[in-house]
């Protein structure tokens, strides 16, 4: 009986190896390829506002998609989702380089968007379904690391490679990242065939029961809607500040380019650095801990960033808040799985992330109007301040010691 635990536990490891590889693959593909397309689109119009545009497509394909992609989610098999995305994707990413209409472009990049709304969900659903819940902290640990060496390591292989070849060599680098993460899923195991025995015909009945349902779930767990909430409204924020990086720091701070993409690098680096000490303490720190640590403390590095007046001062906070996001991410994303129905996560991630796309777009477009009007430092400021609150207002809702059956811990249980 020994020898049979032990043989499945080795298999969950390999599984979730070989599932992390083809998440990180494609990570770094994505990063390699976010400078190339920045890149390409500035060349072709010469535009900022087109390459603002880029970041708008996304969210808004993902409130006309994903009202009606966690119904399919749900309902058919997962594995051969991910696997169809990730092709659609390489071959759409594959295409680009040939289009010198800006509009064909955006097409393109609309698709790819789409692809990406069923592809998260489905791959959510999967990890929750594959890597056991004593795991998952472990797991999230893991791909937070390396998400933060994809985010230091790709734009500097995209950057060279800009220099040695041509941009188009970087975009088809991610289509060959996608590639390669669909053989990896090819390879690891169904966890829901039993599902596609129930597949019916998505209809607009089946949406609004779909609907209903999620809004039930949601009324019965006021609690995890609050905490999803706060957490995603932390982010959408924390992108809008993003948006703001290049401007603040050359404008506001006189500080060159050269500059700035060493503060990018420092971020990475102080991502890098958390994320490897949640992965070593991830079985040790509860996901109260992880959660009020590292939302805490990311708001006050954007604090520090705010009221900077040196690089010195900005590179510190872009250090703290680097450090600290693997923190808040590696718990939030745990407590997710941990309490969201696996059955209707796909539905859940879904429904709830059009919501956070719609608050994206106003935030985003709310930010340029803003830097327009006021200095942007004060709108930096506020930005920060609200972080600051929303951070509070989150760590109160985890510490209250009635929600205490939310955050049980099946690490530190096995542990103790």
């Amino acid at each position: 009986m020994g020898v049979h635990i032990n043989q499945a536990t080795l298999l969950n490891k390999k599984n979730s190896y070989l599932l992390l590889f083809g998440l990180g693959i494609s990570t770094l593909g994505d990063f390699i390829y976010l400078v190339a397309i920045n890149v390409l689109v500035l060349q072709l119009t010469g535009s900022a506002a087109a390459v603002a545009g880029l970041w708008i497509i996304g969210p808004l394909a993902s409130i006309l998609t994903k009202f009606w992609s966690g119904s399919f989610i749900d309902r058919f098999n997962i594995r051969r989702i991910m696997i169809a995305t990730d092709i659609i994707r390489a071959v759409i990413v594959g295409i680009i380089p040939f289009f010198s209409s800006i509009w064909l472009i955006y097409v393109c990049l609309f698709f790819l968007s789409i692809s990406k709304a069923f592809f998260e969900p489905a791959a959510m659903t999967y990890i929750t379904n594959l890597v056991p819940e004593k795991g998952r902290k472990q797991f999230n640990s893991f791909r937070s690391l390396i998400t933060s060496g994809a985010f230091l390591i790709g734009p500097a292989i995209s950057g060279v490679l800009l220099l040695i070849t041509s941009l188009n060599i970087s975009i088809w680098i991610n289509a060959l990242s996608f590639v390669i993460s669909a053989i990896m899923v090819y390879f690891l195991p169904n966890v829901n065939t039993a599902s596609e025995l129930t597949v019916r015909k998505i209809n607009l009945e089946i949406l609004k029961n779909d609907w209903n349902e999620v809004f039930k779930f949601s009324k019965r767990n006021l609690f995890i809607v609050k905490v999803y909430f706060l957490a995603q409204f932390f982010m959408i924020v924390s992108i809008g500040m993003d948006a703001q990086e290049v401007v603040f720091t050359q404008k506001v701070l006189n500080l060159s380019e050269t500059e700035f993409g060493l503060l990018i690098s420092l971020t990475g680096v102080g991502s890098i650095l958390g994320a490897s000490t949640v992965s070593f303490v991830a079985k040790k720190l509860s996901i109260r801990a992880l959660i009020s640590l590292g939302y805490s403390m990311v708001s006050v590095g954007y604090l520090i960033y705010a009221f900077s007046f040196s690089f010195w001062s900005v590179a510190f906070g872009f250090l703290v808040l680097g450090f600290f996001n693997s923190f808040s991410g590696t718990g939030f994303m745990t407590f997710y799985q941990n309490n969201v129905p696996v059955a209707m996560m796909g539905r859940i991630s879904s429904i709830y992330g059009i919501f956070q796309s719609f608050l994206q777009v106003i935030f985003i477009l709310l930010i340029g109007f803003t830097g327009d009007i006021i200095p942007v430092r004060y709108s930096i400021i506020a930005a920060s301040t609200l972080l600051l609150v929303t951070s509070i207002l989150l760590i109160k809702l985890v510490r209250r010691p009635s929600k205490s059956r939310y955050f049980a811990d099946a690490e530190l249980a096995n542990i103790s």
